[in-house]
């Protein structure tokens, strides 16, 4: 039985490290993330498009990589101290908690990525992504980051559920 705990802590270390890095990688990738590109305007027909030049950047810096790091040093705490029992339940209210905030938080920049893809004719939105290509694509990239991320803390929500031994 203690053989089972040891591998599980380990898992949990491990898959912590991963939660860390893709979140880190994610805000690393979307708070470097900036496009110029000179973007033609049309002010009057009889006028020829005048080029602007326009900057795409986001100024987003993730606090979840704070918790992710976190959530590594009282791993640690966890296993070497002796509120295992306290420390452990608080790890893990937490993590549902960022697990719930990681997903609302990709739905919506995942929505707002589509807006920029695809535009929106209804409020007159126009694509952005057909003009900052590379501002689109390292956020799709940073996007991805973040549900691995998402899923990682998932999955350390869930992975005791699988290691239930249930007896009749």
């Amino acid at each position: 039985m203690e053989m089972m705990i040891r591998k599980a802590s380990v898992c949990d270390f491990v898959v912590r490290i991963v939660a860390f890095a893709l979140t880190l990688m994610a805000a690393i990738i979307v708070g470097s993330d900036k496009q110029t590109k000179l973007v033609p305007i049309k002010l009057f027909d009889s006028l020829p498009p005048l080029n602007v030049p326009l900057t795409a950047k986001s100024t987003y810096q993730s606090a979840f990589v704070g918790y992710a790091a976190l959530s590594l040093v009282v791993e640690v705490v966890i296993r070497r101290g002796s509120s295992r029992w306290l420390l452990g339940r608080m790890i893990v209210m937490v993590d549902a908690l960022m697990v719930g905030l990681l997903f609302s938080g990709n739905g919506a920049a995942s929505a707002v990525g589509l807006i920029g893809l695809q535009g929106n004719s209804h409020v007159h939105w126009t694509k952005v992504c057909n003009v900052f290509t590379k501002f689109c694509d390292q956020f799709e990239v940073a996007l991805s980051f973040s549900l691995l991320a998402s899923l990682a803390f998932l999955f350390l929500l869930l992975r005791p559920l699988f290691t239930l031994q249930i007896t009749h």
